[in-house]
């Protein structure tokens, strides 16, 4: 996709080009008139010199008394006239020798005109009236033409000339045009949720960038104010939510400890306890996905070797895995650097596990497998349980999406996909899932730029 700069030089080039073609054709039209006109005035003062030789007398004239007065004068031109003397009702009176007894070629209705002469090519034609007499007086237009195609090739290269001149002076014109939007621009960047109280500095002039400065300036507030309206209700929720529910969970363990209950009075406790216990994790998991889409979660990034890493988390993965009557292995491929914050990352490999854990059945296996692929990491999670549909591929990084049975979708919330595409993103990287292709089971892929 073109720049805006290779855009606007292009159309200055093409504007200042198309303009000197137009002028250049006009040009051209004006000046082959105004030399055919010379042309014209050039036949009309042969003319004019062949009546002075004829005198006042020419109609008692013979033609042989014509050609002695005309003779020497048409012989000196012959380089540069064809002269023809008519008498209608006899024909032919008299004959310029560089005609070689060849007639003029006459065009009904018209007295100057071009034709083509045999031997000699374009010549410009006038006729004279001189009763009774019709005089035809040519000359050639090979100068005219010699001179149009100069012309031409002078136009040609300063077209040429324009059309690169123009695009250096576009480039030039479009750089100075587009520097304030420059400058907006690296501002626009610069603002991120570390300093939204930053704006653009307004232009000197008033005209359509300083309106376009105003309407950012306006966002920019608006975000302001959104962001910290974010923040306020993550620290409110925190606060007014957690604590009612800090309290519940200390009357339920309350009322365990009175021994009075009856047994389904002490199920149902645990059962509201359990309850409590998920809401306080959701109410969690929904702060932390309010704090990762609004950029306010710091990151302590560290160059960390992943294998290191995941080497340290696939002992509880192991554990987990044992507990669930399932197994885990762990492949590592190459070495490698990253940038990250790994209580954040050993989140997302916990989340991921767990998701596969819980999909793959009893006696499976569920795989880890790191790599890497032109300068990422990349590390799959591969269960072996019945895999998605493809419309479902897309959906399962959403909140709340949970697919399967309902016995599964009780033992989450639905958030920790989506948490862990956050925690990804936050480290610049990528999360996608897809359906293993040599066998049944779902693979989700993780890639982090490397160091």
């Amino acid at each position: 996709m073109a720049s805006i700069t290779a855009r606007l030089t292009f159309y200055y080039a093409a504007a200042a080009t198309a303009s000197a073609a137009l002028l250049f054709v006009s040009g051209y039209l004006m000046l082959e008139t105004r030399l055919v006109r010379g042309l014209d005035a050039l036949n009309a003062a042969e003319f004019g010199q062949l009546k002075a030789r004829l005198g006042p007398d020419y109609q008692s004239l013979t033609p042989h008394a014509i050609d002695n007065r005309i003779r020497d004068s048409a012989d000196a031109a012959s380089a540069l006239f064809f002269i023809n003397v008519d008498e209608p009702k006899t024909g032919m009176v008299f004959f310029s020798r560089n005609l070689k007894r060849r007639s003029i070629p006459d065009v009904k209705g018209q007295h100057d005109y071009n034709v083509d002469l045999a031997g000699t090519g374009e010549v410009r034609v006038s006729e004279f009236v001189m009763p009774p007499y019709d005089v035809t007086i040519a000359t050639p237009m090979a100068p005219v033409r010699t001179s149009m195609r100069g012309y031409v090739a002078v136009c040609a290269g300063l077209l040429l000339t324009m059309l690169f001149a123009s695009a250096v002076i576009g480039i030039a014109l479009a750089r100075v045009i587009l520097r304030p939007l420059t400058f907006i621009r690296e501002t626009a960047v610069r603002i991120g949720s570390d300093n939204l109280s930053e704006r653009i500095p307004p232009p000197r002039h008033e005209d359509e960038l300083a309106d376009l400065t105003r309407l950012l300036n306006q966002m920019f507030a608006r975000l302001e104010n959104s962001f910290n309206q974010i923040k306020r209700f993550a620290a409110e929720a925190s606060h007014e939510l957690k604590t009612p529910l800090s309290l519940i969970r200390l009357h339920g363990e309350k009322l365990l400890e009175d021994e009075t209950l009856s047994p389904a009075s002490v199920d149902a406790v645990i059962v509201q306890l359990d309850e409590v216990a998920r809401l306080n994790q959701i109410i969690d998991e929904m702060l932390f996905l309010s704090r990762a889409e609004a950029n306010a979660i710091p990151l302590a990034l560290e160059p960390m070797a992943p294998e290191t890493m995941l080497r340290n988390f696939e002992q509880d993965a192991i554990v987990l895995a044992e507990h669930r009557q399932r197994n885990f292995t762990l492949t590592t491929n190459g070495t490698g650097e990253v940038h990250c914050e790994e209580r954040w990352l050993r989140q997302v490999w916990l989340n991921l596990l767990t998701n596969a854990l819980v999909a793959t059945p009893e006696g499976g296996t569920v795989s880890m497998t790191t790599g890497y692929i032109e300068g990422r990491l990349r590390v799959t999670i591969d269960d072996e349980g019945p895999g998605l549909a493809e419309a479902e591929l897309d959906r399962i990084f959403d909140r709340f999406t949970q697919f399967g049975s309902p016995e599964r979708r009780a033992l989450g919330s639905g958030l920790g996909l989506a948490i862990s595409r956050s925690i990804v993103l936050l480290h610049q990287g990528t999360i996608r899932a897809e359906n293993r292709h040599n066998r049944s089971g779902l693979r989700v892929i993780v890639t982090l730029p490397t160091i």
